[in-house]
Protein backbone atom coordinates (compact mmCIF):
# COMPACT_ATOMS: atom_id res chain seq x y z
CA UNK A 1 0.00 0.00 0.00
CA UNK A 2 1.27 3.38 -0.83
CA UNK A 3 1.70 6.13 1.27
CA UNK A 4 -1.12 8.38 0.20
CA UNK A 5 -3.42 5.34 0.28
CA UNK A 6 -2.37 4.60 3.90
CA UNK A 7 -5.62 4.18 6.05
CA UNK A 8 -6.53 6.27 9.26
CA UNK A 9 -5.10 4.74 12.76
CA UNK A 10 -7.96 4.26 15.67
CA UNK A 11 -5.56 6.71 16.91
CA UNK A 12 -6.33 8.93 14.74
CA UNK A 13 -10.27 8.29 14.17
CA UNK A 14 -10.52 8.92 17.91
CA UNK A 15 -8.70 12.28 17.85
CA UNK A 16 -10.64 13.50 15.05
CA UNK A 17 -14.04 12.98 16.17
CA UNK A 18 -13.88 13.89 19.52
CA UNK A 19 -12.50 17.21 18.33
CA UNK A 20 -14.94 17.64 16.08
CA UNK A 21 -17.84 16.69 18.65
CA UNK A 22 -16.36 19.05 21.31
CA UNK A 23 -15.90 21.97 18.60
CA UNK A 24 -19.63 21.48 18.38
CA UNK A 25 -20.58 21.45 22.01
CA UNK A 26 -18.37 24.45 22.81
CA UNK A 27 -19.30 26.76 19.91
CA UNK A 28 -23.23 25.70 20.57
CA UNK A 29 -23.85 24.75 23.48
CA UNK A 30 -25.30 20.86 22.30
CA UNK A 31 -24.73 18.02 19.57
CA UNK A 32 -22.74 15.89 21.79
CA UNK A 33 -25.56 13.18 22.91
CA UNK A 34 -26.64 12.70 19.73
CA UNK A 35 -23.39 13.20 17.24
CA UNK A 36 -20.98 11.32 18.93
CA UNK A 37 -22.90 7.91 19.31
CA UNK A 38 -23.21 7.68 15.44
CA UNK A 39 -20.27 9.30 14.79
CA UNK A 40 -17.74 6.67 17.37
CA UNK A 41 -19.97 3.61 15.14
CA UNK A 42 -19.34 4.98 12.10
CA UNK A 43 -15.92 5.14 12.78
CA UNK A 44 -14.65 2.83 14.93
CA UNK A 45 -16.84 -0.09 13.52
CA UNK A 46 -18.57 -0.05 17.24
CA UNK A 47 -21.79 -1.37 18.48
CA UNK A 48 -24.23 1.55 19.73
CA UNK A 49 -24.27 -0.35 23.06
CA UNK A 50 -19.89 -0.09 22.91
CA UNK A 51 -20.56 3.85 21.76
CA UNK A 52 -22.59 5.34 24.45
CA UNK A 53 -20.74 4.85 27.76
CA UNK A 54 -17.66 6.14 25.90
CA UNK A 55 -19.38 8.98 24.37
CA UNK A 56 -21.29 9.94 27.27
CA UNK A 57 -18.22 10.12 29.38
CA UNK A 58 -16.49 12.22 26.70
CA UNK A 59 -19.53 14.87 26.56
CA UNK A 60 -19.83 14.57 30.46
CA UNK A 61 -16.07 15.81 30.48
CA UNK A 62 -16.22 18.39 27.57
CA UNK A 63 -19.77 19.98 28.75
CA UNK A 64 -18.54 20.55 32.69
CA UNK A 65 -15.00 21.75 31.55
CA UNK A 66 -17.04 24.08 28.75
CA UNK A 67 -19.23 25.41 31.83
CA UNK A 68 -16.58 25.76 34.27
CA UNK A 69 -14.87 28.24 31.59
CA UNK A 70 -18.17 29.88 31.03
CA UNK A 71 -18.24 30.02 34.89
CA UNK A 72 -15.56 31.57 34.90
CA UNK A 73 -16.80 34.62 32.58
CA UNK A 74 -19.80 35.23 34.63
CA UNK A 75 -21.73 33.35 31.43
CA UNK A 76 -23.36 30.67 33.43
CA UNK A 77 -26.77 30.83 34.97
CA UNK A 78 -26.12 28.38 37.57
CA UNK A 79 -29.24 28.92 39.28
CA UNK A 80 -31.73 28.39 36.51
CA UNK A 81 -29.07 25.35 35.78
CA UNK A 82 -29.42 23.24 38.90
CA UNK A 83 -33.23 23.77 38.53
CA UNK A 84 -33.55 22.63 35.28
CA UNK A 85 -31.21 19.07 36.42
CA UNK A 86 -33.30 19.06 39.85
CA UNK A 87 -36.70 18.87 37.48
CA UNK A 88 -35.27 16.87 34.67
CA UNK A 89 -33.32 14.04 36.48
CA UNK A 90 -36.61 12.06 37.89
CA UNK A 91 -38.13 12.31 34.47
CA UNK A 92 -34.92 10.45 33.11
CA UNK A 93 -36.66 6.96 33.96
CA UNK A 94 -39.92 7.71 32.88
CA UNK A 95 -38.40 8.46 29.16
CA UNK A 96 -36.75 4.98 29.36
CA UNK A 97 -39.86 3.22 30.56
CA UNK A 98 -41.77 4.98 27.20
CA UNK A 99 -38.30 4.06 25.15
CA UNK A 100 -39.15 0.27 25.87
CA UNK A 101 -42.64 0.62 25.16
CA UNK A 102 -43.42 2.58 21.91
CA UNK A 103 -41.63 1.77 18.44
CA UNK A 104 -38.14 3.74 18.14
CA UNK A 105 -39.08 4.62 14.44
CA UNK A 106 -42.08 6.72 15.14
CA UNK A 107 -40.67 8.06 18.28
CA UNK A 108 -36.87 8.91 16.32
CA UNK A 109 -39.08 10.78 13.20
CA UNK A 110 -41.44 12.87 15.48
CA UNK A 111 -38.23 13.89 17.07
CA UNK A 112 -36.53 14.28 13.80
CA UNK A 113 -39.89 16.61 12.85
CA UNK A 114 -39.41 18.82 16.18
CA UNK A 115 -36.03 19.01 15.71
CA UNK A 116 -36.95 20.63 12.24
CA UNK A 117 -39.33 23.03 13.24
CA UNK A 118 -36.54 24.76 15.47
CA UNK A 119 -34.09 24.71 12.61
CA UNK A 120 -36.79 27.12 10.37
CA UNK A 121 -37.17 29.16 13.30
CA UNK A 122 -33.32 29.69 14.25
CA UNK A 123 -33.00 30.21 10.51
CA UNK A 124 -35.57 32.55 10.08
CA UNK A 125 -34.32 34.46 13.10
CA UNK A 126 -30.66 34.45 12.23
CA UNK A 127 -31.54 35.89 8.94
CA UNK A 128 -34.32 38.30 10.02
CA UNK A 129 -33.13 42.11 10.35
CA UNK A 130 -35.20 43.34 12.48
CA UNK A 131 -34.71 43.60 16.48
CA UNK A 132 -36.32 40.77 18.00
CA UNK A 133 -39.43 41.59 20.40
CA UNK A 134 -38.91 41.35 24.15
CA UNK A 135 -42.82 40.72 24.65
CA UNK A 136 -42.71 37.26 24.88
CA UNK A 137 -40.11 36.77 27.32
CA UNK A 138 -41.37 34.98 30.13
CA UNK A 139 -37.22 34.97 32.07
CA UNK A 140 -35.30 37.98 32.57
CA UNK A 141 -32.30 39.31 33.71
CA UNK A 142 -32.95 42.19 36.59
CA UNK A 143 -30.39 44.91 35.06
CA UNK A 144 -29.68 45.88 38.58
CA UNK A 145 -28.28 42.36 40.18
CA UNK A 146 -27.90 40.81 36.73
CA UNK A 147 -29.73 37.47 37.64
CA UNK A 148 -32.55 36.32 36.40
CA UNK A 149 -36.11 37.87 38.19
CA UNK A 150 -37.40 34.12 39.68
CA UNK A 151 -41.40 34.74 39.40
CA UNK A 152 -43.85 31.86 38.57
CA UNK A 153 -43.64 32.09 34.92
CA UNK A 154 -39.93 31.76 35.36
CA UNK A 155 -39.76 28.77 37.59
CA UNK A 156 -41.96 27.23 35.67
CA UNK A 157 -40.48 28.07 31.98
CA UNK A 158 -37.04 26.38 33.49
CA UNK A 159 -38.90 23.40 35.19
CA UNK A 160 -40.68 22.53 31.77
CA UNK A 161 -37.59 22.84 29.91
CA UNK A 162 -35.69 20.45 32.55
CA UNK A 163 -38.76 18.00 32.87
CA UNK A 164 -38.98 18.05 28.87
CA UNK A 165 -34.77 18.00 28.68
CA UNK A 166 -34.70 14.57 31.02
CA UNK A 167 -37.55 13.05 29.49
CA UNK A 168 -35.83 12.85 25.87
CA UNK A 169 -32.58 12.06 27.53
CA UNK A 170 -33.82 8.64 28.76
CA UNK A 171 -36.19 8.53 26.02
CA UNK A 172 -34.02 9.32 22.95
CA UNK A 173 -30.14 9.18 25.04
CA UNK A 174 -29.38 12.90 24.12
CA UNK A 175 -27.41 15.48 26.31
CA UNK A 176 -30.71 17.58 26.33
CA UNK A 177 -29.19 20.98 24.70
CA UNK A 178 -30.99 20.48 21.53
CA UNK A 179 -33.92 21.67 24.11
CA UNK A 180 -32.32 23.94 26.25
CA UNK A 181 -31.02 25.89 23.82
CA UNK A 182 -33.67 26.91 21.78
CA UNK A 183 -35.85 27.51 25.10
CA UNK A 184 -33.53 29.87 26.85
CA UNK A 185 -33.22 31.80 23.52
CA UNK A 186 -36.69 32.16 22.69
CA UNK A 187 -37.99 33.08 26.50
CA UNK A 188 -35.24 34.36 28.48
CA UNK A 189 -33.65 37.74 27.30
CA UNK A 190 -29.60 36.24 28.13
CA UNK A 191 -27.19 36.23 25.11
CA UNK A 192 -26.30 33.40 23.10
CA UNK A 193 -23.07 33.13 25.02
CA UNK A 194 -24.71 32.72 27.87
CA UNK A 195 -27.42 30.43 26.68
CA UNK A 196 -24.73 27.86 25.41
CA UNK A 197 -22.73 27.85 28.86
CA UNK A 198 -25.59 27.33 31.00
CA UNK A 199 -26.73 24.29 28.65
CA UNK A 200 -23.40 22.96 28.67
CA UNK A 201 -23.90 22.80 32.84
CA UNK A 202 -27.16 20.85 32.55
CA UNK A 203 -25.70 19.05 29.74
CA UNK A 204 -22.74 18.13 32.05
CA UNK A 205 -24.73 17.17 35.27
CA UNK A 206 -27.24 14.98 33.26
CA UNK A 207 -24.68 12.92 31.34
CA UNK A 208 -22.76 12.36 34.70
CA UNK A 209 -25.68 11.11 36.03
CA UNK A 210 -26.16 9.00 33.56
CA UNK A 211 -22.60 7.35 33.20
CA UNK A 212 -23.15 6.43 36.70
CA UNK A 213 -26.06 4.82 35.67
CA UNK A 214 -24.86 2.50 33.20
CA UNK A 215 -21.45 2.08 35.30
CA UNK A 216 -23.37 0.37 37.86
CA UNK A 217 -25.54 -1.67 35.24
CA UNK A 218 -22.17 -3.00 34.03
CA UNK A 219 -21.14 -1.32 31.16
CA UNK A 220 -17.48 -1.96 30.31
CA UNK A 221 -15.04 0.86 29.09
CA UNK A 222 -12.40 0.15 26.72
CA UNK A 223 -9.82 2.37 28.56
CA UNK A 224 -7.28 3.79 26.33
CA UNK A 225 -9.48 4.53 23.62
CA UNK A 226 -12.24 6.03 26.30
CA UNK A 227 -9.25 8.37 27.29
CA UNK A 228 -7.98 9.37 23.91
CA UNK A 229 -11.89 10.31 22.90
CA UNK A 230 -12.10 12.56 26.00
CA UNK A 231 -9.46 14.32 25.75
CA UNK A 232 -9.65 15.13 21.88
CA UNK A 233 -13.46 16.16 23.16
CA UNK A 234 -12.33 17.97 25.89
CA UNK A 235 -9.62 19.85 23.23
CA UNK A 236 -12.32 20.57 21.18
CA UNK A 237 -15.14 22.23 23.48
CA UNK A 238 -11.75 24.66 24.58
CA UNK A 239 -11.18 25.90 20.89
CA UNK A 240 -14.85 26.01 20.68
CA UNK A 241 -15.63 28.00 23.79
CA UNK A 242 -12.35 30.68 22.45
CA UNK A 243 -14.26 31.05 18.93
CA UNK A 244 -17.78 31.54 20.59
CA UNK A 245 -16.31 34.20 22.37
CA UNK A 246 -15.41 35.91 19.02
CA UNK A 247 -17.74 35.03 16.68
CA UNK A 248 -21.32 37.01 16.15
CA UNK A 249 -24.54 35.17 17.42
CA UNK A 250 -26.33 34.76 14.26
CA UNK A 251 -23.29 33.12 13.20
CA UNK A 252 -23.00 30.77 16.12
CA UNK A 253 -27.01 30.54 15.64
CA UNK A 254 -26.67 29.28 12.05
CA UNK A 255 -24.02 26.77 12.95
CA UNK A 256 -26.46 25.32 15.77
CA UNK A 257 -28.93 24.54 12.36
CA UNK A 258 -26.75 23.06 11.35
CA UNK A 259 -26.05 20.38 14.39
CA UNK A 260 -29.74 20.28 14.72
CA UNK A 261 -29.58 19.18 10.51
CA UNK A 262 -27.14 16.40 11.06
CA UNK A 263 -29.17 15.11 14.17
CA UNK A 264 -32.52 14.91 12.46
CA UNK A 265 -30.71 13.23 9.55
CA UNK A 266 -28.84 10.89 11.50
CA UNK A 267 -32.43 10.11 13.41
CA UNK A 268 -34.49 9.95 9.89
CA UNK A 269 -31.87 7.41 8.73
CA UNK A 270 -31.99 4.98 12.26
CA UNK A 271 -35.54 5.15 11.70
CA UNK A 272 -35.96 4.14 8.24
CA UNK A 273 -33.23 1.54 8.57
CA UNK A 274 -35.09 0.06 11.34
CA UNK A 275 -38.98 -0.23 9.50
Amino acid sequence: MCEGERRLSSMEILLIIGGLIGLVMGLVGAGGGVLAVPALVAGMGWSMQEAAPVALIAVAGGAALGAIEGWRKGLVRYRAAFFMVLCGLPLTPFGLSVAHRLPQRWVQLLFAAVILVVVVRLIRKALSSSTPVDERKLARINPETGRFRWTWLSSGLFAGVGALAGFLSGLLGVGGGFVIVPALRRFTNISMHSVVATSLMVIALVTAGSVSVALLQGARLPMPATAIFVGATALGVGIGRKLSARLPEKTIQCGFAVVLLLAASHLVLRALRSG
